[in-house]
């Protein structure tokens, strides 16, 4: 029997499961997480702690058809500016409630497309940041960097904020496929976005691509590769394109019947997965990789790696602040997640109010679940030792867990003494084992092709 004919028939290549950015995931969210409840959670943060805090800007110049985030074209920088007044406000009240002596560890601007903003609303943002919370020592500002919407004055001001990481979504560098997609971004721009970048100091690159695009080829997917490696970037995110237009409307302008089939995709991962590995870049976790010497790959190796809303990271604090529209916060509590209209957030903001809309709290075995899941999704294990440390569980009940979930994988994985894992050749299941402990009813909306 081969690995495709297995993978096959466990699911692989027809379930729909969640990316597990959080747990529970977004869609099991409900109303009893409102403004006062967020606040209490603010205020219990440690002084003299450290925080993340994201900045959500839900404004594009244009509307990429494949993107299923948040975000409203407009023409003008009107709104984008009014916007960043209501930022501003909202950081005001985030000031007003968070302990003394608070550091930012992680700060992300992210949309949407933050470079719309121009130089000077970028500096009046960041100014208004810094009163919030000083930077951390060992600090990480990164800015996700649109290559049609950036130049040198802008750069300079984000440099100038003390952007030391840039993000620069691709998706894909074949003409055709961008033209499919509404995403068009040659490669030279790109090229000199990211020598703009690097002239400035900023030397950490991320970057982003997708596999699974209309027309997308092994051969296709190999050329892009091979540009974007030609920029050395220290990270590289390669994503499945999830293809939800019941959720995203704008999904419904690409060419459908020149999607990939879920074998294809597969193929299509593992042809850029090799190039990656063959470069000398180090696999994190299911989709990323990165250079033995970036923070992903260190924390990988010393076990410290972990999962949020914008992937994997090395970051340690518990705190994840989101500040703007749908913007969502993790405490150890629980999650609370902005109001998603644009319109609705703000009027709350200006009437002096948080706009706190839904979450969850973390009640019963939601937090033993999350970790179970973290680390299969960071680690592809579970170490038995830690689980039973930090959580009240028998190893009895735990290891029945384990040989429940790999029994309904025809006992694909490996559980010994030590706990459960995913041996490679299995590794593609892995969001559908993490599905195995999730103890939320499975929801189709904001979930994807398991690969």
């Amino acid at each position: 029997m081969t690995k495709r004919t297995q993978l096959a028939r466990l699911g692989l290549f027809d379930a729909k499961v969640p990316r597990y950015t959080s747990y529970p995931t977004a869609p099991h969210f409900d109303g009893d997480v409102g403004p006062s409840q967020y606040q209490d959670w603010i205020r219990s943060i440690p002084e003299d702690g450290n925080i993340s805090l994201y900045l959500h800007v839900p404004f594009c110049r244009r509307l990429c058809w494949f993107c299923a985030c948040r975000t409203q074209g407009t023409a003008t920088l009107g709104p984008v500016e009014a916007y960043v007044g209501d930022l501003q406000r909202e950081l005001a009240l985030l000031r007003n409630v968070l302990p003394q002596g608070v550091r930012l560890s992680r700060l992300h601007w992210g949309g949407g497309t933050p470079t719309l903003l121009s130089p000077d609303l970028m500096k009046r943002l960041s100014a208004s940041i810094r009163e919030v919370a000083d930077f951390a020592e060992g600090y990480e500002f990164s800015v996700e960097i649109d290559p049609n919407e950036i130049d040198e004055a802008r750069l300079d001001a984000l440099a100038e904020s003390g952007m030391n990481r840039a993000s620069i979504g691709v998706q894909d560098f074949d003409p055709q496929i961008q033209a499919a997609i509404g995403r068009e971004q040659g490669y030279d721009l790109t090229r000199d976005a990211v020598e703009m970048i690097r002239s400035r100091g900023v030397h950490s690159l991320n970057a982003d691509i997708l596999f699974g695009l209309p027309y997308q080829t092994n051969e296709r997917i190999t050329e892009t590769v091979q540009k974007l490696l030609s920029f050395a970037p220290d990270r590289v995110a390669l994503y499945g394109y999830a293809h939800v237009p019941w959720m995203a409307k704008r999904q419904q302008l690409l060419p459908s019947e020149a999607l990939p089939t879920p074998q294809e995709r597969l193929e299509l991962f593992e042809t850029a997965r090799r190039l990656f590995v063959w470069d000398g870049y180090d696999e994190i976790g299911i989709d990323h990789f990165a250079t033995k010497e970036d923070g992903l790959s260190v924390a990988n190796r010393e076990g410290r790696l972990r999962r949020n809303f914008q992937g994997y990271t090395d970051d340690t604090s518990g705190y994840l602040i989101g500040v703007g529209a749908s913007s969502i916060s993790k405490f150890p509590q629980g999650f609370a997640q902005n109001a998603s209209a644009t319109s609705k957030h703000v009027a709350a903001i200006r009437d002096g109010q948080f706009s706190t809309a839904r979450g969850h709290k973390l009640k019963g075995e939601d937090q033993l679940r999350a970790r179970l899941i973290e680390a299969l999704m960071c680690d592809f294990r579970v170490n038995a030792a830690e689980i039973l440390r930090d959580f009240p569980i028998s190893r009895e009940a735990l290891f029945g867990m384990f040989r429940d979930a790999n029994a309904s994988f025809e006992n694909i994985m490996e559980i010994t003494e030590d706990g459960l894992f995913i041996p490679e050749a299995a590794r593609p299941l892995t969001r559908m084992v993490a599905r195995a402990f999730d103890g939320y009813e499975l929801s189709r909306a904001g979930h994807s092709s398991a690969i």
